[in-house]
C-alpha cells in the first residue's frame, strides 16, 4: 500500500522543515511526501529546497492562495496513492504513525457485529467490513502551556450528539481528523473537501453520514502546538470568528438535512481557481482520473506545465 503524506502550507518557513523531517522519518517505506506550497509569500520555497534530491518528497507551489482545503484537494488529484495523510505544517509525528494507522487499514477480519444496528450505516449484520480511515489520538500542546493528551472518541460524533460531549475538556479537545490515514476508495465514494475552514468538520461527518467504516487507534501518535499563526488561534479564522461561525452553521445544516433523510452527495473537486508555479519532482504526480473532478482545464496542465508554471 502506498501512502502519501500531504502537508498543505501558507508562510511556514520558520517550522516547515520540521514537520518535512518528521514525515521522512516514518518508519514506512512506501511513503510520498508532498509539500503544497498554497501561494506562500516568504522564503518557504528556499527552505525546502534541500529535500529536492530525496525521490520520496516532492514540493507543489500554487500561484495564488486557495485555502488549505483547496491544497489539500490539490494533493489528492496530483499525488498517487492508495491511502493519504494530511500533516500540517508544524506537527511533530511520532515515527510509527503511519505504519501503525497502515496495518489498521489492512486489517483482513473486520465484520460488522450482529449485535450492533448496522442499518444506519447501511451495511449488513455480519458482513465483512473495509477499514476506510484509521484516526489516531495526539498530544496537544496549549498556549498556555499544558500538555494535553487528546483521545476522547466521541469528539468523533460531536456535531450528532452534542448531548454526549459534556466533559470536553480543553479547546482542542478533539480527534484530529486530517491526520487520519484514509483509503483512496474513501476519495472516490465521497469526493473531496469542501471549500471552507471547517472542510475537515465536514469531511468527517460526511463519511460518517455515508458509512464509511472508521478506526481509532487510541493513542497519542503525534503533536499539536497552539500558536497565534495558527487557523484555529487567529481571530480571523479561529472558533469564535464570524467566518468560521458561518462554515459551522453550513456543516450543521448538512448534518440536520442527514437526520431528515437526505442522501450526501459525492463533494467534486473543484480545481478551477488553482494554477502552478513549480514542482519539484514533477515525474513523481499523476492526475487522478478515478475522483470526481470538477475543473478540465486543470486536466491538461502537463508536465512541462507543471515544471514552467500553467498561464
Amino acid at each position: 500500500m502506498h501512502c502519501a503524506i500531504v502537508i498543505p502550507t501558507y508562510n511556514r518557513a520558520k517550522k516547515i522543515c520540521r514537520a518535512i523531517d518528521s514525515a521522512l522519518s516514518q518508519t514506512y517505506d512506501d511513503l510520498t511526501i508532498a509539500v503544497i506550497d498554497d501561494g506562500s509569500t516568504d522564503n518557504t520555497s528556499k527552505v525546502v529546497e534541500k529535500y529536492f534530491d530525496d525521490p520520496r518528497f516532492v514540493y507543489v507551489r500554487l500561484r495564488n492562495n486557495v485555502g488549505t482545503a483547496i491544497a489539500k484537494n490539490v494533493g489528492i488529484s496530483l499525488v498517487p496513492f492508495d491511502a493519504v495523510t494530511f500533516h500540517d505544517s508544524d506537527d511533530v509525528v511520532d515515527p510509527t504513525k503511519v505504519l501503525l494507522q497502515q496495518r489498521v487499514l489492512a486489517l483482513p477480519e473486520v465484520y460488522a457485529d450482529e449485535c450492533l444496528n448496522w442499518a444506519m450505516a447501511s451495511h449488513e449484520p455480519g458482513s465483512r467490513l473495509k477499514v476506510g480511515v484509521a484516526l489516531t489520538g495526539h498530544w496537544l500542546i496549549t498556549g498556555a502551556g499544558k500538555h494535553v493528551e487528546v483521545t476522547r472518541a466521541l469528539s468523533i460524533v460531536d456535531d450528532f450528539f452534542p448531548n454526549l460531549q459534556m466533559n470536553a475538556g480543553p479547546p482542542g479537545d478533539w480527534i484530529l481528523i486530517n491526520s487520519g490515514l484514509f483509503r483512496r476508495d474513501v476519495f472516490i465514494k465521497n469526493g473531496g473537501f469542501e471549500n471552507c475552514i471547517e472542510e475537515d468538520r465536514d469531511f468527517r461527518n460526511r463519511l460518517i453520514m455515508n458509512g464509511e467504516i472508521i478506526w481509532l487507534i487510541n493513542q497519542p501518535l503525534l503533536t499539536k502546538i497552539d500558536s497565534s499563526d495558527n487557523l484555529t488561534t487567529s481571530s480571523d479564522t479561529g472558533y469564535a470568528s464570524a467566518r468560521r461561525i458561518a462554515d459551522r452553521k453550513q456543516v450543521w445544516a448538512r448534518a440536520q438535512s442527514w437526520l431528515q433523510g437526505k442522501k450526501q452527495e459525492t463533494e467534486a473537486i473543484d480545481l478551477s481557481m488553482v494554477q502552478i508555479d513549480f514542482v519539484s519532482n514533477p515525474d513523481a504526480l499523476h492526475m487522478a482520473d478515478d475522483i470526481l473532478i470538477k475543473s478540465s482545464t486543470f486536466k491538461v496542465f502537463d508536465r512541462l506545465s507543471l515544471v514552467q508554471g500553467a498561464a
